[in-house]
């Protein structure tokens, strides 16, 4: 069994270049390194504005090989600070094709790998599906220098599918670094269920699959009705689940933060061998999830 290790999730808004935004994240790597993080993870995009508020294709420019500039930087910023660093960025595959993305760094500035969004969203505000071809990779989980971790991205955390497809590959911990808030019109009458159903959710993959759950967001008011189009208010609310679903660390809504966790591998034993939901899974009876609907009921 590895030893307990440390999460940190970075909560932050972009800075005013790509440039800025790099060294911006650099500087909180080190901090969070500081605070005795071993893992440190950065929010969905977090080098650049969240251009998904409208259909633009000037925003292409936006996006970086892997490797690339991006992954660089933060290979650098997790090899000086010693840690590992998940780097969320818009990926270039090549003309025309394009993924949301990270990149798993290890502390000594080495690849670790891929991940690739699998779920895109489409709705006002977040036109991913004009930007982002689906994953391409499946679910993963990455062995680390300090234990296991799997990596998701923001709208793949509402699919219990993901969690559990990341968690059967030894996973101690989902990550899923956000880009998530409030349309400003609807915040008063939908605000309050909006985010409680974001954070209920995934508490409720911890609980499913015994395993610890972090959510990095990031923070802010992107857009005035230009530009990258629609606002947007990112509601922060970073936290780290335990396996029991209790969340032992959070971050407010509107402020930049560090959230720091335990990631305790005995916890995960103890609540998996009193709650065994993996040992107790009807595998043989699960074939027409692999449907998109099933008109016809059992077949």
């Amino acid at each position: 069994m590895t030893a307990p290790f440390t999460l940190g999730l970075v909560q932050m808004a972009p800075a005013a270049t790509v440039a800025d935004s790099l060294e911006k994240a650099a500087a909180r790597v080190a901090e969070a390194a500081k605070a005795g993080a071993n893992v440190v993870c950065l929010p969905e995009l977090f080098a650049t504005p969240y251009f998904c508020r409208n259909q633009d294709h000037a925003a292409f420019d936006l996006a970086d090989p892997i490797p690339g500039p991006t992954t660089q930087a933060m290979a650098a910023a997790a090899k000086a600070a010693g840690v590992v660093v998940v780097a969320p960025l818009f990926e270039r595959r090549g003309p025309g094709c394009h993924q949301n993305s990270l990149a798993v760094l290890g502390p000594d500035g080495g690849h670790l790998g891929v991940y690739r969004k699998m779920h895109i969203p489409h709705d006002p505000g977040f036109e991913e599906k004009f930007y982002f071809a689906p994953g391409d990779l499946g679910f993963k989980t990455f062995a680390t220098p300090f234990g296991p971790i799997g990596t998701l991205i923001c709208w793949d955390q509402w699919f219990p599918e993901a969690a559990r497809a990341t968690a059967l590959q030894g996973a101690l911990v989902l990550c899923y670094p956000t880009a998530i808030g409030w349309h400003p019109s609807e915040k008063a009458a939908f605000g309050e269920g909006q985010r409680d159903a974001w954070i209920t959710v995934q508490r409720g993959h911890a609980i499913a699959n015994g395993v610890y759950v972090a959510a990095v967001n990031r923070v802010g008011i992107e857009g005035s009705g230009a530009g990258y189009g629609q606002t947007l208010e990112f509601w922060g609310s970073s936290f780290v689940a335990d396996p029991s679903g209790r969340i032992v660390a959070q971050a407010g809504i509107a402020e930049e933060a560090l959230v720091t966790a335990v990631i305790d591998p005995r916890v995960v034993e103890t609540q998996r061998r009193h709650w065994p939901f993996l040992r107790d899974r009807r595998i043989d009876a699960y074939g027409d999830l692999c449907r998109l609907y099933n008109e016809g009921g059992q077949s």
